[in-house]
């Protein structure tokens, strides 16, 4: 089930053609939930929608695997701390579902201080013949009451619901960057760039901090928190990546404040490759643990990097995105490339890994052939089923007919933002303001 070996097919995109883009209708967050039927996105307008893959149905055998709109709904306002004189953006950071408890579905999101539960139902029956108000609502004069009745359920249209159910705020001084639901259903974890905080789901005015790294004397401060994450089995274990390149992996257990870790991940660097921009390229923008929990993938500038959680000295893998854009890291500084923080993502089976690169290319790794695959999110293939051509950079000499040249790639079309179906291969891909969806030709 790995990615390198598969050929993947474009299935549907999602969003308008425009050749100029509202900052609003970016995508910046994609999440599918436990089971895979839903996928949600966040834009930087703050909005959440939701997509359900659809069923198979015999008069359209190729519906499978189709995702279409469920919901939508407004999450975050853009607000003002009258405070700090700042604005906050409506933009949503991160969205992560819960697993499911029942007919509902629960979902966290967050801007960059506030986070909401948000429950989406639905409704497709209403009660009539009510006692004390008329069909159109009204009251009614008890005087007139004469006989009771008993009100019945009427089928009515589908109608799904967003209702926000708690609102976690003002326990974060710095931007949330990261939301993970813990393993054991009942608690959540939010990190900014030097503190973590530990929620109950069902508490809103106090989060308890785990994790301060905020030094007495901020001209002392070297590096920030960039991603956090729970630990999927172990509900007392999570990790927090740094902008220094490492990683930290804590005990709840062994002391209720987690400045202390547990563990420490860092590569050694080779003296013989430093340059200005080693520091940068160094920073970790997203680590995931696999659905095993045995290893977890750190995504920094250039490569994806997969650690054994027995093994802190240097990772077991390490895999180049677009190792040609090392020469290319003066030009990326300028226009502040260099700072984009992509994500990464596991398959189910945690054979392959998934995250994305400019020019709206995004590359997959298998890890049991070491083989990989550059593929380009584009309108051009996206006739159903068509079979997406794999990619490749030239870096210099001569180029090849189907070869694209280093100095033609489009830094400001990136794929930050990757996401794979949980049991099955269909990917979800966001490229700018469009959501694609992509899945193994087999599907």
């Amino acid at each position: 089930m790995g990615g390198g070996d598969l050929q993947w097919c474009f299935s549907q995109v999602k969003g308008a053609i425009d050749e100029d883009v509202a900052e609003a209708d970016i995508i910046s967050t994609v999440e599918f939930n436990y089971s895979g039927d839903l996928l949600a996105t966040g834009d930087k307008g703050g909005r959440v929608v939701i997509f359900q893959k659809e069923h198979e149905n015999k008069s359209r055998p190729h519906s499978r695997g189709e995702y279409n709109v469920y919901s939508t709904f407004q999450s975050h306002e853009p607000e003002f701390d009258y405070l700090k004189s700042l604005e906050i953006e409506e933009k949503i950071n991160k969205i992560r579902w819960l697993p499911q408890q029942n007919a509902a579905h629960f979902l966290l999101s967050t801007n960059d201080k506030t986070i909401k539960l948000w429950k989406i139902s639905e409704r497709d029956k209403r009660a009539e013949g009510y006692n004390l108000k008329d069909e159109d609502g009204r009251l009614r004069d008890p005087f007139r009451i004469t006989a009771l009745r008993v009100p019945i359920l009427k089928p009515m249209d589908l109608m799904v619901e967003a209702s926000p159910r708690r609102i976690f705020a003002n326990a974060h001084t710095y931007h949330i960057n990261s939301i993970s639901v813990n393993s054991d259903h009942e608690t959540y974890l939010s990190a900014d760039d030097l503190r973590i905080n530990l929620w109950h789901l069902g508490i809103t005015n106090r989060s308890f901090n785990i994790v301060d790294i905020k030094p007495v004397n901020m001209e002392e401060l070297t590096e920030v928190i960039t991603a956090a994450e729970f630990h999927p089995h172990q509900c007392n274990v999570f990790v927090h990546s740094s902008s220094k390149g490492t990683v930290r992996l804590c005990d709840m257990r062994s002391s209720a404040l987690c400045d202390r870790h547990s563990k420490f991940f860092e590569e050694p660097e080779d003296p013989s490759s430093r340059s200005f921009f080693s520091e940068i390229i160094s920073s970790i923008s997203d680590v995931k643990f696999s659905h095993s929990g045995r290893y977890m993938m750190t995504r920094d500038y250039l490569s994806v990097k997969v650690w054994d959680l027995n093994m802190e000295t240097r990772p077991v893998e390490t895999y180049q995105v677009h190792e040609y854009l090392r020469s290319k890291l003066c030009s990326l500084y300028e226009n502040d490339c260099i700072f984009d923080k992509f994500e990464c993502c596991w398959n189910g089976s945690d054979g392959a890994l998934m995250t994305g690169s400019y020019n709206n290319f995004f590359r997959m790794f298998d890890r049991s052939t070491r083989r990989d695959v550059t593929l380009e999110a584009s309108r051009e293939s996206s006739k159903p089923r068509a079979i997406l051509k794999p990619r490749k950079v030239c870096t210099g000499g001569k180029r090849k007919k189907d070869e694209i040249s280093v100095d033609s790639l489009d830094f400001n079309k990136k794929i930050l933002h990757t996401a794979w179906h949980p049991l099955e291969n269909i990917i979800a891909v966001a490229a700018t303001n469009n959501l694609y969806i992509f899945q193994d030709k087999v599907n």
